[in-house]
C-alpha cells in the first residue's frame, strides 16, 4: 500500500537529532514522502549539508540548529510555525556502560536531559501547533532499552524508560485531540556514532557492541519504520512498535557467529 501523501495543512515535519544515524535518515524519507522537513540538532553544519542534500535531490528542508534542552531556544524556534503536521523526537543518545555502583551521575543527567526534558521541551512548544493542524503526529524514538533492563544500561535504560512513559501517558491525556502519539522502540541498531559516543570515542568498546552479529538494523530501516508508521491514514495509530534485528531476541539475548 502506497504511503499517503500529507495534507497541505499537515506537510511540515520537524525532525531532531537530524545531524545523523536514525535523525537524518527519518528526514530523507520524510522529505521523499513528500514532507517539507525542518531538521534540528546542535550541529549546524551537518544538518545545513543534509538541507542541501534534500533539496538538491528535489525535496523541501531548512536547517535550524538547536539544543532540545535549551528550553528558551525551543521556544523561540516553536514562535516560526502555526501548524506542524509531523514532530520525531530523534534526539537522544547514551552514555557510558558503568554498573549502577560506579555510574557518573553526570551521565545519567545528561541523558535524563536530552532524552526525557528535551522531548518534553519540543513536545510542549510544538503541541498548539500539531493540534492547529488537524492532523498532527508526535513520534517518540524510544529504545528496546525503555522496555527491559539489562546489566551496565541503568542510566540509559532510566532515561528511555522516561521517554516511554511520556509517550504513553502523552496519549492518554490528549485522546480527542486530532493528534496521534507513535513510539518506535528500536533494538541493536549499527550507525556511525552512537556505540561511538556511548564509549567516548572508544573504537574497540564501540565495534564489540556488533561484533558476530551478522546484519544489525540500520539507519534506514528504522527511519523506513518510522515513515510508514506516519504515513498510515490518520485514523490508524501506531502505539507503539518494537524493532529488532533477527539475530536479537532481547536486549541480552543476541546471536552472534563468532
Amino acid at each position: 500500500m502506497a504511503p499517503a501523501a500529507p495534507s497541505a495543512a499537515a506537510r511540515i515535519a520537524v525532525v531532531t537529532g537530524a545531524s545523523g544515524g536514525i535523525g537524518a535518515a527519518t528526514a530523507r524519507q520524510l522529505a521523499t514522502a513528500g514532507y517539507r522537513v525542518v531538521l534540528t540538532a546542535r550541529r549546524k553544519d551537518r544538518i545545513e549539508a543534509l538541507a542541501e542534500e534534500i533539496t538538491k535531490a528535489g525535496g523541501s528542508a531548512t536547517a535550524y540548529p538547536l539544543d532540545v534542552t535549551d528550553r528558551a531556544a525551543v521556544d523561540e524556534f516553536a514562535t516560526a510555525f502555526k501548524t506542524i503536521g509531523v514532530l520525531v523526537n530523534n534526539a537522544g543518545g547514551a552514555l557510558g556502560a558503568d554498573p549502577v555502583a560506579t555510574g557518573d551521575p553526570a551521565d545519567w543527567r545528561s541523558m535524563y536531559e536530552t532524552n526525557v526534558l528535551g522531548t518534553l521541551n519540543i513536545t510542549q512548544a510544538l503541541l498548539p501547533k500539531l493540534v492547529a493542524s488537524g492532523d498532527g503526529t508526535v513520534v517518540v524514538i524510544s529504545s528496546t532499552a525503555g522496555h527491559g533492563t539489562y546489566e551496565g544500561g541503568a542510566g540509559y535504560v532510566a532515561a528511555k524508560h522516561g521517554a516511554h512513559v511520556l509517550a504513553e501517558t502523552l496519549r492518554l491525556e490528549i485522546v480527542g485531540e486530532p493528534v496521534r502519539v507513535i513510539e518506535i522502540a528500536p533494538g541493536m541498531v549499527r550507525t556511525d556514532e552512537f556505540a561511538l559516543t556511548r564509549f567516548g570515542g572508544d573504537q574497540e568498546k564501540a565495534a564489540k557492541v556488533y561484533e558476530g552479529v551478522a546484519a544489525p538494523l540500520t539507519a534506514d530501516d528504522v527511519a523506513d519504520t518510522i515513515t510508514w508508521a506516519v504515513t498510515r491514514p490518520s485514523h490508524v495509530n501506531v502505539d507503539l512498535m518494537i524493532l529488532r534485528p533477527r539475530a536479537q531476541a532481547s536486549n541480552t539475548k543476541v546471536h552472534r557467529e563468532l
